[in-house]
């Protein structure tokens, strides 16, 4: 059974950083594409980033860009999101995905965790 696991969200001013963990088991997450999408109150899911499984290559959306960036920690089987220079406009429940199937992105989000939340705010 596979599972992912995210970690780290929480409460943090305007400018400030946060780190997520996506934690998997019953999967090797190196061997595939992973992606970190968040949904915000009242609003669809958006996807954020994705990282190759070979080449470490990440691509983010527009309006992260330059101020997220994603890394893999395959001897944790770990994939991490770190977020800085946050805005109240990144408030969300963040969630990573992967397909179990795709090495390059994009990828579609078949297996996703619960997701943790990121508030930001004064």
């Amino acid at each position: 059974q596979v599972q992912l696991v995210e970690s780290g969200g929480g409460l943090v001013q305007p400018g400030g950083s946060l780190r997520l963990s996506c934690a998997a088991s019953g999967a090797t997450l190196d061997y595939y594409a992973v992606a970190w999408f968040r949904q915000a109150p009242g609003k669809e899911r958006e996807g954020v980033s994705c990282m190759n499984a070979d080449d470490g290559v990440a691509y983010f959306i527009d309006s992260v860009q330059g101020r997220f960036t994603m890394s893999r920690d395959n001897a944790k089987n770990m994939v991490y999101l770190q977020m800085t220079s946050l805005k109240p406009e990144d408030t969300a429940v963040y969630h990573c995905a992967t397909d179990l199937f795709l090495r390059h992105c994009p990828v579609g989000y078949d297996y996703e965790g619960q997701g943790t939340q990121v508030t930001v705010s004064s």
